[in-house]
């Protein structure tokens, strides 16, 4: 029944190496249980619920990925979309955590039309690759100046707004190793490096009597403080427009690349190096992402640790329904997420940045209408403290650089219609 319904002998593969990738793919993505509910928290959000939304979200979103387009990828919260929603929607721009959620729901909604109509390859497509490696980067940065601030390594300042913390204390001192022990585990290709990381600072910090160990298991929390709470009607106001986009505009660039460049690890493009049944893809993220805000989580999107997986011979469905599985156990382990602090997340955060901001490795750093915006929308990012605001400014640059630098034919009307929105954005919101 397994092999007739996700072709494994058609994908040379079989149940056991399905289920192996399926527990290397969970192990690399585990993480995300205990840096989403912290994240979230500082948002105002309980952490008990957060932690079941994640779990729920996940294992939905990897279920229909699974069962719906016979792909071995894996879903979850995103990271820089859920810094996003806590630290640029939440707290920058002072909207309730209700309202976020409502915007979330929004963004997958449109994401969800977008997925049936035709105009999505077409979208994808219009944007310059230079822009989405620097949207990369730049949520990368983000991710990164968020880690050594909950690490305590970076404090604020009135004069230089930003300094280096107390290194003597014992948060910046395990932060430092759980990141050390991360790079040199993920360097040696030991499978859940991060994970393994995050739990040995959890239990230094626990021996050390600086963290306080609240269990390992127990029965599910009461989801109930985050369950259908998104305001619907309240982000509809004219000001969260950009926020929509923002969560929209992020969660396609990102599921985009995700889903080719882990089929093409898994060799499943076709001979036009396109991706078959990208619609059945595209809805099964987009619809992830309407129940996760439903749920009480930020967006859900494919997760390229995926290719660890496909690296162990996943090939189908099956390895995705077996992650599923693996986020359903996983909500009998909130005590364990309790007990790990923000300073044990902190090297996962900052691991993660260092992935994310190696797309600017991949701009044309010969032209400078190419890298300039680029580099543009990578810095304001974390200097703004928005992810929103950075896509915006890196967008008119492109724009006013590409048709001033006489190279008008390389930037798509798309671009300047965006360019153009977000500066009205600027002027007048």
């Amino acid at each position: 029944m397994l092999d007739s319904y996700f072709k494994l002998s058609e994908h040379g593969t079989t149940v056991q190496r399905e289920v192996l990738a399926g527990f290397t793919t969970f192990l690399t993505m585990a993480y995300i249980t205990f840096i989403n509910p912290a994240i979230l928290a500082d948002a105002g959000m309980d952490f008990n619920a957060v932690f079941v939304a994640t779990c729920l979200a996940a294992a939905v979103g990897t279920l229909i990925m699974g069962l719906y387009a016979n792909y071995p990828i894996a879903l979850a919260p995103g990271m820089g979309l859920n810094a996003f929603f806590t630290y640029g929607v939440v707290l920058g721009m002072g909207h309730a955590w209700q309202t976020a959620l409502g915007a979330v729901f929004l963004s997958g909604v449109i994401f969800v039309i977008l997925s049936v109509l035709p105009i999505r390859e077409w979208l994808i497509n219009a944007i310059p690759r230079t822009l989405k490696m620097a949207i990369s980067a730049g949520i990368g940065l983000f991710l990164g100046i968020i880690a050594l601030k909950n690490a305590g390594i970076v404090v604020d300042h009135p004069a230089t707004l930003v300094t280096l913390g107390d290194m003597t204390a014992w948060p910046a001192i395990l932060a430092i190793l759980g990141f050390v022990v991360i790079v040199a585990l993920s360097r040696r290709g030991v499978i859940g490096a991060v994970i393994i990381g995050i739990l040995l600072v959890t239990a230094l910090g626990v021996a050390l009597g600086i963290s306080e160990w609240k269990g390992l298991a127990s029965v599910p929390p009461d989801p109930s403080p985050t369950f259908f709470a998104l305001d619907i009607g309240g982000a509809l106001e004219v000001s969260l427009i950009a926020v929509i986009f923002t969560f929209l505009f992020v969660d396609l660039f990102d599921t985009a690349g995700t889903l080719v460049g882990v089929a093409h690890r898994a060799g499943l493009l076709d001979e036009d190096g396109k991706l078959p049944r990208l619609r059945k893809a595209l809805l099964a993220d987009s619809t992830a992402t309407v129940a996760g805000a439903a749920f009480g989580t930020s967006s859900t999107t494919s997760y390229i640790e995926s290719a660890a997986g496909v690296n162990a011979g996943g090939r189908t469905g099956l390895t995705a329904v077996v992650v599923a599985i693996l986020f359903l156990l996983c909500l009998f382990f909130a005590p364990l997420a309790q007990t790990v602090p923000a300073y044990a997340t902190a090297p996962a955060l900052l691991y993660v940045a260092c992935l994310m901001t190696r797309g600017l490795t991949e701009i044309d750093w010969e032209d400078p209408t190419d890298y300039a915006p680029a580099v543009v929308t990578a810095i304001a990012m974390p200097l703004t403290f928005s992810i929103a605001d950075g896509i915006g400014l890196g967008f008119i640059c492109y724009a006013l650089m590409k048709l001033t630098g006489g190279k008008a034919s390389e930037c798509p009307p798309a671009v300047i219609v965006i360019a153009a929105l977000f500066a009205l954005k600027f002027a007048f919101l």
